[in-house]
């Protein structure tokens, strides 16, 4: 049987002495007999005088043939510095495709083996290169001198490391100014025809102190409550309201509501918490405690003396006596929702009293350099552009380093990451494994690290942050390379500090062009609309572009120059400032 071990020393004596192989000094190789205990043969009769047929070296590579033993199912060759290969009666076939890389002394490089996995021997036997998994162990420890190449995660006492860890500069909690937890004697009360079943004071199932309120609907499609009547007065002038909430299971959730007023609800604001969608990304997760903030620029709808102006301002923003949380189901089963905390928090006016806005475009299109940079320069706006890395450079349709670097360096842009792989990209992560994802991950931080590109903030592909295939929620890897991810749910805008870093809302599909679905520029810059709200409430918008396009958009990615434009305009003329994603961190870092 001939055996071929490819060798790439960058220069090297090689000296056949008995089996021994002579590779750099210092170094024995030599052939070990694993049937025998790991006996060492030191003389080629014990291999049925298996001579070594060739050698040839050019000083970058050196082959070296052999016939293998008779009636031999395992050897060990062993290459010195505690290096071995274990080659089982599978391996002992045509040949062996093996590179061994001792550039450097200690440096191991590519490593191909091929044999079975599930000998027995292989997998009793320590210290040797198992080529189960084409991973490379040392007899005792090691130092690598020199490149290493890793194919695959790099792992420390059990858990993947990324390549680049973020600095961890995520908005800080912010601490209440009154906070209802649901503990003992909290004085709220379940109720509504859609309520099945109760329990106010649930010690099962709770992420502060030592209880939560636990309710299931009735499967009717009617409002289930929790409400407090008659409380002191309050006053919520530059304050959000924050609550902390989990539903055990969404597939039958239609909504939920928060309520505040006066005199049992006849006066009354009611916001739209959440929405659940059978298509698009959901804030609110099967089985997840989530925090949701509730903006004055949120509010859907009013009534008795409360009323909201054409330019979206609340005519009441105090003295409220009463608060409750509604959920329906969709009429079809049952939900089961935990209500741990109603709490109020400084919103965005202490920071920003006109409200704050990001401007931001995903997947990386050479557009943005030519038609939407020149007018965000003219008004001294920097912009937010979320990479795909695969994609820079790959044609004239998207961005090349060149031109991110111009944009970060002389407009004070924000370059941040929205995939390493086009294919990943287009397939999304929650269809793939969490391996996957995380590998995705750590390559794109290092792309943009190693191209000068230091941000630590994402974009989540299609806006999806759900679970991979294997269950891992995808926001929880996403925390393990970066600071804050973005999603493009807008049933809420956000806030500082953002209720959920890894869940940032926006508002996407923005364009100007006719029937094509998506949130229209008109819609935006009207009296009353999103900018008005913003403007006039304070608010952290996030806006999410794609495309800009010279004529008409075809599609809700695309908006035409005109229209963007336009835009530009109105978040000029509020007076609105623009910041990045990074540089909206830094207040509550």
């Amino acid at each position: 049987m001939r055996h071929l071990f490819g060798l790439s020393p960058a220069d090297f004596a090689m000296q056949p002495v008995g089996v021994q192989l002579q590779l750099v000094p210092g170094a024995v190789g030599s052939v070990w007999d694993a049937l025998t205990g790991g006996t060492q043969i030191t003389d080629l009769t014990d291999l049925n005088n298996a001579p070594i047929t060739s050698v040839t070296a050019d000083n970058t590579t050196a082959q070296v043939s052999f016939y293998g033993p008779d009636g031999v199912s395992s050897l060990y060759v062993d290459f010195g510095f505690g290096i071995r290969f274990l080659l089982t009666a599978t391996d002992l076939g045509p040949t062996i495709d093996a590179k061994l890389d001792l550039a450097g002394g200690t440096l191991i490089g590519d490593l191909t083996l091929h044999g079975d996995p599930t000998s027995d021997l292989m997998a009793a036997t320590k210290g040797y290169v198992d080529d189960a998994a084409s991973a490379v162990s040392l007899l005792s420890g090691g130092t690598v001198t020199g490149d290493l190449a890793v194919t695959g995660r790099l792992t420390a006492g059990g858990y993947a490391l990324p390549v680049v860890m973020p600095t961890g500069r995520r908005p800080a909690y912010r601490k209440a100014t009154w906070s209802q937890q649901f503990q003992t004697g909290h004085g709220w009360t379940v109720g509504g025809a859609g309520t099945a079943s109760s329990n106010a004071n649930d010690t099962t199932d709770f992420v502060r102190g030592t209880q939560a309120i636990r309710v299931t609907t009735a499967a009717n499609g009617v409002q289930s409550q929790v409400r407090k009547l008659a409380g002191s007065a309050m006053d919520l002038t530059g304050k959000l309201i924050r609550l902390i909430f989990k539903v055990d299971d969404v597939t039958h959730l239609n909504r939920l509501e928060f309520l505040i007023g006066t005199s049992t609800f006849t006066n009354f604001y009611r916001w739209t918490v959440h929405t659940h969608s059978a298509t698009n990304p959901n804030y609110v997760q099967t089985g997840e405690w989530v925090t949701v903030h509730l903006n004055w620029a949120d509010v859907t709808a009013s009534g008795g003396t409360y009323s909201v102006s054409s330019s979206g301002v609340p005519s009441v923003r105090s003295g409220f006596t009463d608060m409750q949380v509604n959920c329906y189901d969709d009429g079809t089963g049952a939900v089961t929702y935990h209500l741990q905390a109603v709490e109020l928090v400084p919103d965005t006016t202490e920071t920003f009293p006109n409200g704050v806005i990001t401007i931001s475009f995903d997947d990386s299109y050479a557009s943005v350099y030519d038609l939407a940079r020149p007018k965000m320069d003219a008004l001294g706006f920097s912009g937010t552009m979320f990479n795909i890395a695969e994609a820079i450079g790959s044609s004239a349709v998207y961005l090349n380093t060149t031109q991110m670097r111009s944009m970060q360096d002389f407009s004070g842009w924000e370059m941040d990451g929205h995939a390493y792989g086009t294919a990943a990209h287009a397939a999304r992560y929650t269809t793939m494994t969490e391996q996957q994802v995380a590998d995705d991950f750590r390559k794109l931080r290092s792309w943009m690290v190693q191209n000068g590109f230091t941000s630590e903030h994402f974009a989540y592909p299609g806006g999806q942050f759900g679970k991979t295939t294997d269950g891992v929620p995808v926001d929880q890897i996403a925390a393990r390379y970066f600071t804050s991810a973005r999603s493009i749910i807008s049933e809420n805008v956000e806030s500082f500090p953002a209720a959920m870093p890894y869940r940032l809302k926006a508002v996407t599909g923005i364009n100007d062009g006719a029937s094509i679905g998506g949130v229209t520029v008109a819609s935006l810059t009207a009296t009353g609309g999103k900018l008005d709200r913003c403007l006039n409430n304070g608010d952290w918008l996030n806006l999410c572009l794609h495309k800009i396009v010279t004529g008409s958009p075809a599609d809700s990615t695309e908006i035409s120059q005109t229209g963007f434009n336009t835009l530009m305009d109105a978040i000029n003329s509020r007076g609105i400032p623009v910041v990045t994603v990074s540089e909206a961190m830094r207040y509550y870092s």
